[in-house]
């Protein structure tokens, strides 16, 4: 009798024990990451998890909360827990069989900080059984992290300069224009006295007279006449009117001892001349005049349909058609600027002489820092509501890394004018240093035109991990952001030709060229690069030691 209780009894007892024990421990095999190591995107950590509960494991009643922890030394940061319920569970999270258990993807992200270099991916698990709640050990499931786009590039980038428009040779023109009584061809003497004519005549004289400082090209007579009236009468009407003008000039250029090429034309019928004028008045019918010269093209047909328009036509005779009677002269002449010599002298002995442009244009003569800072500072007391020397005085400055610096002279060259582009530019560089990328992304919107804003467009791309954008941004640009961009798009030849061809090598530059050499697998570059890292930067080639990129050129590195 004691014997037939005892095995019920024995069977009662395990079936207790089964539905109390808890969920144990489970195998970091039952976990997989994308990616296997983890890496900063856009100031981001993002990851991918695949798990798996396995069969027999977890319990019908059973709630578990699987968090994501990101573990350093000092710190952790938590991503967003996924919730599962076993069978008997009433919930809407997703329900995992106990018989043959199940997988789930969960994502996780992080908001990037230095010290996750040397990091390592958690799940930690909460599990609820009614009204019990325990935990279960930790499982690490990744590495992490790989922090390559968080190199500080931007730092050695090329800001933007605000150019010069100086031009040594200026073309100028001098015009007059002498008008005629309708169907007459000679020069009235009150025409001859106007003061527009005078002043053409003095500036002629003063142009050919001045060698040094002008050069005198040319001449023009283009006499024409108005296009009423017929074709022949207007033709000898224009030729005439040129070749009194004609004979004109030659007299005063002989008088005053002028040598120069005079080139004539005439125009019988000046009906372009005549359609800008209606174009820009504000006679009656102006519409209906404009739309005849569009229908018609023969000069008599045109000239018929518009003396039918009766209401107008009397308007076109008395304001538009003579001032369409006439020739005019043009001086063609170049204005000749100081010599670099000059400019340099006039900087040395009297900067007041010198036009802002000048100025600037004396900086770009010299490769000596000192004077060209010495140049702007004196451009910024001349000129200070110049914007341009600010900004170049920003971009000294910046390439100095000192950004504080930079940053105060690029706010002032905003003051004088927020709309530059290269203004824009810069302050966008400084946002990036400075890790605010939206604020970056908000002048950078302003800055095309500048020499160097598709250069700072492919850093903020960087930034914003959008590495194949960034290639395309940059070009052929041969910097360290560009080689890091095309190591981050995975364009491993093109990184390594674009950080031989960098001009002013750092150690950031052989810091990328050591990872080229760690991500094609070639030990000779990544040890050959290192060792030129840590002659220029310990610290640096001290980073190398967590930096996950190496994980397995401990030797080449030390």
């Amino acid at each position: 009798m004691i014997k037939k209780l005892y095995l019920p009894l024995v069977a009662l007892l395990v079936l207790a024990f089964s539905s109390c024990s808890k969920m144990g421990e489970l195998s970091a095999d039952y976990f997989t990451t994308n990616p296997e190591v983890l890496e900063a995107v856009g100031g981001k950590v993002p990851v991918t998890i695949t798990g798996k509960f396995p069969e027999k494991y977890f319990k019908k009643n059973a709630i578990v909360e699987v968090t994501p922890v990101l573990r350093w030394d000092g710190g952790e940061a938590k991503g967003q827990p996924a919730t599962f319920q076993g069978e008997k569970v009433q919930g809407n999270d997703q329900t995992i069989s106990y018989k043959t258990g199940g997988t789930y993807t969960m994502k996780a992200s992080f908001d990037y900080v230095p010290e996750m270099a040397k990091s390592e991916l958690y799940l930690d698990f909460k599990i609820k059984k009614g009204k019990k709640e325990y935990t279960i050990p930790s499982v690490k499931i990744a590495d992490g992290v790989i922090a390559t786009s968080e190199l500080p590039t931007v730092n050695s980038a090329n800001a933007a300069l605000a150019p010069d428009a100086f031009q040594r040779i200026i073309k100028q023109a001098k015009e007059a224009q002498i008008m005629f009584l309708i169907q007459q061809a000679n020069l009235r003497a009150s025409e001859l006295k106007s003061e527009g004519l005078k002043d053409f005549n003095k500036q002629v004289v003063t142009v050919a007279g001045d060698t040094k400082n002008y050069k005198l090209n040319n001449i023009e007579v283009s006499a024409y006449a108005s296009p009423d009236g017929g074709v022949k009468l207007n033709t000898t009407l224009a030729e005439n009117r040129q070749n009194n003008t004609e004979k004109y000039l030659n007299k005063e250029l002989k008088k005053g001892k002028i040598e120069t090429t005079v080139d004539t034309k005439y125009t019988a019928q000046d009906w372009d001349g005549f359609q800008e004028l209606v174009s820009k008045s504000n006679i009656q019918d102006k519409d209906l005049i404009l739309r005849v010269l569009s229908m018609y093209n023969d000069p008599e047909q045109r000239e018929t349909e518009i003396k039918n328009i009766s209401s107008v036509y009397k308007t076109l005779a008395d304001e538009i058609l003579p001032q369409l009677r006439r020739a005019r002269l043009t001086a063609n002449y170049d204005v000749i600027g100081r010599s670099d010599e000059e400019i340099n002298e006039a900087f040395d002995t009297d900067a007041k002489v010198l036009s802002a442009n000048e100025l600037l244009y004396a900086a770009t003569l010299t490769n000596d820092k000192a004077r060209q800072e010495a140049i702007y500072k004196k451009t910024t007391e001349l000129y200070p509501n110049d914007f341009r020397a600010y900004n170049n005085l920003g971009m000294m400055a910046y390439a100095n890394g000192d950004f504080t610096t930079a940053e105060n002279y690029f706010k002032q060259a905003a003051s004088k004018d927020a709309n530059a582009p290269e203004v824009n530019t810069n302050l966008g560089y400084i946002e990036l240093v400075k890790g605010n990328v939206a604020n970056a992304e908000t002048y950078l919107s302003k800055s095309t035109g500048a020499n160097t804003a598709n250069e700072a467009l492919g850093n903020l791309y960087i930034k914003q991990g959008q590495y194949d954008r960034a290639v395309q941004a940059f070009g052929d640009t041969k910097t360290n952001s560009a080689a890091l961009a095309q190591i981050l798009a995975k364009d491993y030849n093109k990184a390594k030709n674009t950080l031989n061809a960098v001009k002013n090598p750092d150690a950031y530059t052989d810091y990328l060229m050591a990872i080229v050499g760690a991500r094609t697998n070639n030990a000779d570059l990544v040890k050959t690069s290192m060792a030129k890292v840590a002659q220029k930067d310990a610290t640096l080639a001290a980073k190398a030691q967590i930096d996950r990129e190496f994980a397995k050129y401990a030797n080449e590195i030390k």
